[in-house]
């Protein structure tokens, strides 16, 4: 009988094998199943993680949302047609004025009549901001839009006390010197806002009035003090982490500002952009993989935070910022059109993998805002002449329309495949919300670039009623794109899909993100 130890040169032929079995994309199955139980939740969906974001950058609001003079613009300088696309984007949250931007911002320059505003050098990206759409105009947007508003605050070049008056101009009743500026300005009751940022990426060595962690704890805990004696009903949320390049330290800045902030803040700022520099496809559609790492890795840094405190005391996680985000990024990216990334389904695809991320962690996540609305880094781009959605528009679209209720913990099994940083990224992605009404929503992203791929969903503890209906966002490649011409890219409704019993049985397309409505009885 052979001697079943390897020889020194089968060792090596196997070790010399290794990294190509490794990098094999394809498992030996091609079928997925997935376990639904209505009584395995991960928490209430909030709607605030379908938002979006406004910055005074490049094109986002001049000649974006706000474009005076133009036909396409109502009276007050709104475009017509990106105020519709909003409104089918079902924007829940609207974070204002930045982003860089807001660490230089100066809200008395964007208040009073327009053409009496000062323009100011604009230092965050290159541009003389000219402050004529500022806290009305905002504020005004965001009630045609139908969503909530969120500020964040100055702690950039700011002062306390200049945090602590825009809370009062925007949302105190009495009779004070700041509240008559208000009514000057043609505003007679406050608009009562609940959602203020203590600055933005105070981490990062790029912002205006960068701190430590420490000295950054110390001052947005004196702003927090004066804006909460302002209004005790507000949200605060701090700047977490943004800084994720190598040796940055953003688990201890986390820590640090939560020591500073645990009672006073209800939410923790995290930022996320990936990209696909390197154009390998199958690493990118994992990047969000990363996304899921940083997230239950700020949630135990919180519980550790809370550790000792009421058992009342939440803080969640604002993932404030994210998108795909790599060409039009660098040192060149300076004045008015920069920033403007063409989408393709590839990134379109890496978008629907975010929302099933949000979706998994509904329990810490309650807000997430896409940066950003129109143009730059955005799902809605335009022109002088009209508007196109871009790929990413789609998935989020499709999210924020039918994502209600509780997220349920899924029980999966699916093929794999290995990238030079992970060993095993599924190749199907899901979440699914499930409504009080008996409404499953079931989320599918098929990663696999060339192969469709069985998935059998099986109910545990009820039964599927009916025929589900089908959304599936795709294109003829992964690097397909739309533009004012065409749509190639979008959601298309397909063939709906009959249920048995305890068992739904779909086919989901390469390079795919699926989306399957239906009820459970």
């Amino acid at each position: 009988m052979k001697n079943s130890a390897l020889s020194r040169r089968e060792f090596a032929a196997l070790i010399m094998t290794a990294p190509a079995l490794l990098n094999s994309k394809q498992t030996s199955s091609d079928a997925a199943r997935v376990k639904i139980d209505t009584g395995r939740t991960v928490g209430q969906i909030d709607e605030k993680i379908y938002g979006n974001f406004l910055e005074h950058l490049g094109r986002c609001i001049q000649g974006g949302v706000f474009d005076e003079g133009s036909p396409l613009s109502d009276t007050d300088g709104f475009r017509r047609d990106v105020l519709t696309a909003a409104r089918n984007l079902h924007v829940s949250l609207l974070r204002w004025p930045g982003g860089n931007f807001s660490s230089n911002y100066h809200w008395k320059d964007g208040i009073g009549p327009r053409d009496s505003r000062p323009r100011r050098l604009e230092m965050a990206w290159g541009t003389i901001e000219d402050n004529r759409f500022g806290t009305h105009e905002f504020l005004n947007y965001v009630a045609q839009l139908g969503a909530e508003p969120y500020i964040c605050a100055n702690l950039g070049t700011g002062t306390w006390d200049e945090a602590q008056q825009w809370v009062e101009y925007v949302n105190f009743e009495g009779d004070t010197a700041t509240t008559r500026l208000r009514k000057t300005n043609g505003r007679d009751k406050p608009w009562s806002v609940k959602y203020w940022g203590l600055g933005n990426e105070m981490d990062g060595p790029w912002q205006m009035g960068h701190r430590t962690a420490e000295d950054y704890g110390k001052f947005a805990l004196e702003a927090a003090k004066l804006m909460h004696w302002t209004d005790p009903t507000i949200k605060l949320v701090a700047a977490g982490s943004s800084n994720f390049r190598p040796g940055a330290d953003w688990t201890g800045w986390n820590r640090t500002v939560l020591q500073y902030l645990k009672e006073h803040i209800d939410y923790l700022s995290l930022h996320c952009y990936v990209g696909n520099p390197e154009n390998d496809y199958y690493e990118f559609q994992a990047s969000t993989l990363e996304l899921a790492d940083r997230t239950r890795v700020a949630k135990g840094i919180i519980a550790e935070a809370l550790s000792g405190a009421p058992g009342n005391r939440k803080i969640y996680i604002a993932w404030d910022e994210w998108n795909v985000w790599y060409r039009a990024r660098g040192d060149a990216q300076r004045g008015r059109r920069i920033l403007e990334e063409h989408y393709n389904l590839e990134d379109a695809l890496v978008v629907s993998s975010f929302l099933n991320t949000f979706l998994n962690n509904a329990d810490i996540v309650k807000i997430a805002n896409m940066a950003q609305l129109v143009n730059v880094i955005a799902p809605i781009f335009t022109n002088e002449k009209g508007l196109f959605l871009q790929t990413i528009y789609y998935p989020l679209q499709l999210f924020a329309s039918n994502c209600r209720g509780v997220a349920l913990d899924l029980a999966t099994e699916c093929p794999t495949y290995a990238t030079k940083n992970r060993r095993a990224v599924p190749y199907l992605d899901f979440s699914a919300a499930y409504n009080t009404d008996g409404t499953l929503v079931l989320n599918v992203t098929n990663r696999h670039r060339d192969r469709a791929l069985d998935v059998a969903f099986e109910a545990e503890d009820k039964q599927f009623a009916g025929e589900f209906q089908v959304s599936e966002v795709n294109g003829p490649d992964i690097k397909a794109e739309n533009n004012l011409d065409s749509t190639t890219v979008k959601a298309n409704v397909g063939k709906p899909v009959s249920a048995n019993g305890k068992i739904l049985k779909c086919t989901v397309a390469p390079h795919s993100f699926t989306q399957l409505k239906g009820r459970l009885a």
